[in-house]
């Protein structure tokens, strides 16, 4: 080829390394507490709205719903307000709070809180967080915020965002998440990535451990799991026993592909079936799995592995190797899945 651009080291180093893992992978498996989650045991999302005060001069210049918080807050605090009365500050600004309350919360325990302007505050640097009640979807209180915030800092002392922030340990938890998980009778399974096979191998395995017929898939992604009775009331304990189950983990063939960079990532199961292809003045002929420059572009019974090496060795670039993987695939040539980043 006439440009020589030689794409990325780790275009070929992160295909070799991702099928050693994968190979390691096929033989000591995956534990089932990375590749699987219980149902109803999840973080939930809190949300909140308050007011940041103590900046210096860097807060909402005219923001009506600021001004009126402020006026609602002087209120409580006891002190007269007239309602028509606008009250502006710039060493304040409306925000928007959030927070995930993690399964099994319980009162007292402490979680992390982001802190998000709404309004045209300038930066949040230095403020204060006052009072500010937390929710989840069902509108209930579940936490109370406040505290100093946070900006992250570049090298040279500014923020990366210094309109968002985050208060390390900011809110407490005023309520219980109410789950009797120990007293189940029953849970369900959901596999992160849906696949029959993985399913049913997951379901064999569990049965084995627990010595009986317990486990059972209802589709490619869900597994329900009956409690033994000798772990009647005591279900923490069978699944602390079978969340380290390893499973070998079935998946379908995908090539990523990130057309910016010319980085690919692939499976072991990739391969591409008889083709001819021609893109501007690259050469290429792969027979018998061997590939060789040519003026034809005939690719036999070649993997993916053996075509990124090539077209690496060639100096193709990002946006060539993008549309010969397109081709390839609209000609139902490419027997995986595609996906561009």
């Amino acid at each position: 080829m006439s440009t020589k651009f030689v794409l990325p080291v780790k275009l070929m180093f992160l295909a070799a390394s991702l099928l050693s893992t994968l190979a390691f992978g096929q033989t000591s498996g995956a534990r089932l507490k990375d590749i699987a989650s219980v149902k109803g045991v999840r973080e939930n999302i809190l949300i909140g709205y308050g007011v940041v005060v103590g900046l210096k001069g860097t807060g909402d210049s005219s923001a009506d719903v600021t001004a009126r918080s402020l006026g609602k807050l002087f209120s409580k605090l006891g002190l007269d307000v007239n309602k028509n009365e606008k009250i502006n500050s710039k060493n304040a600004a409306a925000v928007i709070v959030t927070a995930k309350l993690p399964p099994f919360a319980r009162s007292g325990v402490q979680i992390d809180i982001t802190v998000s302007s709404i309004g045209d505050a300038a930066s949040l640097e230095g403020g204060v967080l006052l009072v500010t009640p937390l929710r989840a979807g069902d509108q209930q209180i579940y936490a109370v915020a406040q505290g100093p915030v946070t900006l992250g800092m570049l090298a040279d002392g500014k923020a990366t965002f210094p309109t968002v922030g985050r208060i390390v340990s900011g809110a407490t938890i005023e309520k219980d998440v109410d789950t009797n998980f120990a007293g189940k009778k029953s849970f369900r399974l959901s596999l992160s990535n849906p696949d029959f096979t993985t399913a049913a191998r997951l379901v064999s395995l569990v049965n084995a451990e627990l010595g009986g017929k317990f486990a059972s898939a209802r589709d490619s992604a869900t597994v329900d799991v009956v409690v033994p009775f000798n772990y009647d009331g005591n279900t923490v304990e069978l699944m602390a026993r079978i969340e380290n189950i390893r499973v070998v983990v079935d998946s379908k063939a995908k090539v990523v592909l990130n057309e910016r960079t010319g980085t690919v990532v692939m499976g072991d199961r990739v391969s591409i079936t008889p083709v001819t292809i021609a893109h501007g003045d690259l050469s290429i002929s792969v027979k018998g799995g061997n590939p060789k420059g040519d003026r034809l572009n005939e690719l036999k019974g070649a993997t993916v592995s053996d075509l990124v090496k090539l077209l690496n060795t060639l100096g193709v670039q990002p946006k060539d190797l993008t549309a010969i993987f397109q081709t390839i695939k609209a000609t139902g040539a490419l027997q995986a899945e595609l996906e561009l980043l």
